[in-house]
């Protein structure tokens, strides 16, 4: 099992101090595998730190917030929930909870980082929410036409004060990539109609590796991960190979299809393709893209020749073949706060009708309790950029591509069978993969990676945390991310509900809710005489490395 002598390596590096940069450097194949040890170790190292002992002093100072920031603040707050990055009740103080959805509202729009918004930042931020809260026909517009859906305002409410083009993105750049590379990101998003953040985290679009022996990074760039369309047409995709030179990057252009660095070879900054079929897959050159000279015209025996047998005239056209379109959580999650907004709140046991609904809400409800605590793991790495974090979960992902294949096929217990299998042969305390999963739970909603998301919530309930398999069942339940599999899901909230809470620990009355509603949606006739959850007496005991405090303030 390869991720296992990697994972259980990069362990021992974080663990003794040794250089994680030396790790890093040996391309994306190496960085996938490591993720746990960086990231685990990380967590790990900082739960088991020892507080230094500080004297106790007590200050009594006056409140110097005024009621006019205070209101401001709570604007803010309202805006970030609106959004979908839950804060909590808003109170006006930008507390923990605060600055990690300020955080993740940063990621979204390509911002800085930094948990504290700019004035530009906040003016885009309440000026969307107000968009909102007026509706009419262009926000409704909008909302039903943008992949982000409800934050789909924010992108375009960005775009009409910075404008759109190369200034929209802070510094010119996205991802760590060079400024020339990440132009390319940008050219191939807009023309694409998608996100530059939703593009990278497309696992195989960004790919990089030694190409040309220089010892420096080489980078490919495969358009097939979004489809057909204006990149591709019905043989192959374009591919765009940037060769490291000692004045930049040289770019070479290929027609490809799941293209991969070993399909390629590099003379200093000039490329091409290898195998066999590097005839038919060449660089796409001026001379190729020249117009054939037109054929001499047939003459009129010819043409009478070729001319087809008649027949009956058909004026039916044939039914389109639809492709599968990936199902956007961020997207779903919009949607259905706007439904929840219309119907005045949430659905709640007593007034439920609408299964799917209350499900939805529950779901990303959820998802918001996810995004606050990987956030707040994700602070206590140092050294590593968000970027670089995102980077290693989409390979972390990658390794649980059969785990999370099974989701959608097998019942829970099988699904956990293989999973276990791997928690086994990670080489990684329970403890490092736990805040792995976390942190990459997190980055997987945070950047709408299904794959990420969903093998990070399975790891979580392998490790025996349960409460996380709610999102498997939601995603089950609603098809995103898996297949639409009602029935398999029901396995999944039962053992969920029965699990000490980690959503919304507040309110126990989820628990009947979501039952009820899953039994709904099965056609079960029992759904109304659901029996209750048995509630189970707290227990306060301390964990020996508890990595998430379950009461933080606003």
């Amino acid at each position: 099992m390869k991720h296992k002598f990697v994972l259980a390596g990069l362990a021992l590096a974080v663990a003794t101090g040794g250089p994680a940069g030396s790790a890093l450097a040996g391309g994306s194949d190496i960085v996938g595998g490591v993720i746990g040890g960086i990231i685990g170790g990380a967590i790990v190292n900082e739960a088991n730190r020892q507080p230094r002992t500080v004297t106790k002093r007590t200050y009594y100072k006056k409140p110097t917030m005024s009621s006019a920031q205070r209101e401001a603040n709570r604007e803010v707050q309202v805006s970030l929930n609106h959004f979908g990055w839950n804060v909590g009740t808003p109170d006006g103080v930008l507390g923990r909870n605060s600055r990690a959805g300020i955080s993740q509202y940063q990621a979204f729009m390509d911002f800085p980082i930094t948990g504290k918004l700019t004035d530009l930042e906040r003016t885009i931020l309440t000026t969307s929410y107000q968009k909102a809260s007026l509706g009419g026909a262009a926000v409704t517009q909008t909302i039903s036409t943008h992949p982000q859906g409800m934050r789909g305002l924010l992108l375009q409410t960005r775009e009409q004060m910075l404008g759109t083009g190369k200034s929209t993105y802070a510094g010119n750049s996205i991802g760590g990539l060079p400024p020339q590379i990440s132009e390319a990101v940008f050219e191939i998003a807009r023309s694409s109609n998608v996100e530059p953040q939703q593009l990278m985290a497309r696992s195989g679009f960004v790919q990089l590796a030694d190409l040309n022996n220089d010892g420096r990074t080489d980078y490919l760039l495969d358009t097939s991960v979004l489809g057909p369309g204006f990149w591709c047409n019905d043989k192959s995709c374009a591919v765009r190979v940037f060769a490291s030179t000692p004045s930049g990057f040289s770019r070479n252009d290929f027609q490809a299809y799941n293209a991969t660095p070993a399909m390629f070879t590099c003379q200093a900054g000039t490329c091409q393709k290898t195998g066999a079929s590097a005839q038919s897959n060449a660089p796409v050159t001026a001379a190729a893209r020249a117009p054939a000279p037109a054929p001499a015209a047939p003459s009129f025996a010819t043409q009478m020749a070729s001319q087809p047998a008649p027949a009956m005239p058909s004026f039916v056209a044939p039914a389109p073949v639809a492709e599968p379109v990936p199902v956007s959580l961020a997207s779903f999650c919009a949607k259905t706060s706007l439904v929840t907004s219309s119907n005045g709140g949430f659905v709640t046991e007593a007034s439920l009708t609408d299964p799917g609904q209350a499900l939805g809400e529950q779901f990303c409800l959820a998802r918001g309790y996810a995004l606050d605590e990987g956030a707040e793991l994700e602070a206590n790495i140092g050294g590593f950029t968000p970027e670089q974090i995102a980077a290693q979960c989409r390979d972390f992902g990658a390794l649980l591509s059969e785990q999370v294949a099974a989701v959608g096929t097998t019942p829970r217990d099988a699904t956990l069978a293989k999973v276990k299998s791997f928690i086994d042969g990670s080489g990684m305390s329970p403890a490092q993969l736990s805040g792995t999963a976390k942190v990459c739970l997190s980055v997987g909603y945070r950047t709408d990676d299904m794959d990420v998301a969903l093998g990070s919530a399975l790891v979580l309930g392998g490790l025996g945390e349960g409460a996380y398999d709610e999102l498997v069942g939601h995603h089950l339940m609603q098809g995103i991310g898996t297949a639409e599999r009602a029935d398999l899901a029901m396995g999944w909230y039962e053992n969920a509900l029965s699990a000490q809470p980690v959503f919304a620990p507040a309110q126990p009355e989820r628990s009947g809710l979501i039952r009820k509603a899953a039994l709904m949606m099965n056609g079960r006739a029992d759904a109304a005489t659901a029996p209750k959850p048995v509630m189970a007496l707290p227990s306060f005991a301390a964990k020996a490395a508890e990595l998430v405090e379950t009461a933080a303030p606003q």
